[in-house]
């Protein structure tokens, strides 16, 4: 059993984390901290945790934990670990944009790694410190990693994905209250969001000549997941590509290629990615889904856990879709 803390547990992220690690069998989490709600019950903050744990949030660390998980607002992990040391055997699993990038990466001596199991695995076992992908990063580079893998990312790439409001965190704004957003649907920060600097980095570590990223984000009126769709020209077949992409993620455990057109609520709940491949005259569209908390935040940062412990990489993880 591994010791764990989480900081920032009151927000989306942090009851997502919550939830699975209660459940872990290699997993006892120690403390979760939040600096708004110490002394009061977690279930106070996730109600659908009431009667399944008996946690309480505090206001203090234990330094010496063997894992810490960081889902504070970003920027703000930057802060936390400046002003609270930890104990240089703890582990570090950060879920905000602060160590993602490379020129962001080494930070006070620590070597954060960039924690997409589908790309980065081997490193992943190795490591101490992880920068968790974003949840748009995550199904966008599942989207187009076998292509440039495999050199075809030649021409630009257009993108159109929409998320749920939960991606937005658990504080409202004028875009995420519910009267807002119910039967609602907006872009925003079109063709310069956040996300594209890791993207465009996976990608070019691949192949560096790759195409131009268009990135429409988009905003739903539903709580939770991505829908994310890519397009770009190819020259080969559909079943070509299929194939790239099966022999591309034969040994990922959560991302799956499926011969139907996907659909948002097949992924809900689950750790799961899910990619369909549609070609039309020279233009490929993939398709790709996830759930923005799990795959795309706290069940990509349990996989990263996993790994880094030598534990099984799905223990904890196999979730099921409420499909109706």
């Amino acid at each position: 059993m591994i010791k764990a803390g989480i900081i920032g547990g009151s927000g989306y992220t942090g009851g997502e984390l919550i939830r699975i690690l209660i459940n872990h069998p290699e997993v006892e989490i120690d403390f979760v901290y939040s600096t708004t709600r110490a002394g009061k019950a977690v279930s106070s903050a996730h109600a659908d945790l009431l009667g399944t744990t008996n946690l309480n949030f505090v206001g203090n660390i234990n330094p010496e934990i063997d894992l810490v998980f960081l889902c504070l607002g970003h920027g703000n992990s930057t802060k936390f670990l400046d002003e609270n040391q930890f104990s240089k055997n703890t582990k570090i699993i950060d879920l905000s944009t602060d160590f993602r990038l490379q020129v962001d990466s080494n930070f006070g001596g620590k070597e954060f790694i960039y924690g997409l199991p589908e790309l980065n695995t081997s490193e992943i076992r190795e490591a101490r410190y992880i920068a968790n992908p974003g949840c748009f990063a995550t199904a966008i580079q599942l989207a187009l990693l076998p292509l440039a893998n495999a050199g075809l990312l030649q021409n630009e790439v257009h993108i159109n994905a929409v998320t749920g409001s939960t991606g937005a965190g658990v504080s409202p704004s004028g875009t995420t209250h519910f009267s807002w957003r119910n039967n609602n649907a907006s872009w925003y920060k079109p063709f310069t969001h956040q996300h594209l600097g890791e993207i465009n980095e996976s990608l070019k570590s691949m192949q560096k000549d790759s195409g131009e990223l268009f990135f429409l984000p988009n905003r739903g009126n539903f709580t939770r997941g991505i829908l994310a769709t890519s397009y770009t020209k190819f020259e080969g077949s559909e079943k070509e590509v299929v194939q790239l992409y099966r022999d591309f993620y034969d040994e990922a455990e959560f991302t799956q290629i499926s011969e139907e057109p996907i659909h948002l609520k097949q992924v809900v709940n689950t750790n799961q990615c899910h990619i369909h491949l549609h070609k039309h005259d020279d233009t490929l569209l993939i398709t790709s889904a996830i759930d923005n908390l799990l795959k795309g935040a706290s069940g990509q940062a349990v996989q990263n856990m996993n790994l880094m412990f030598g534990f099984e990489e799905g223990k904890g993880l196999h979730l099921k879709a409420g499909v109706f």
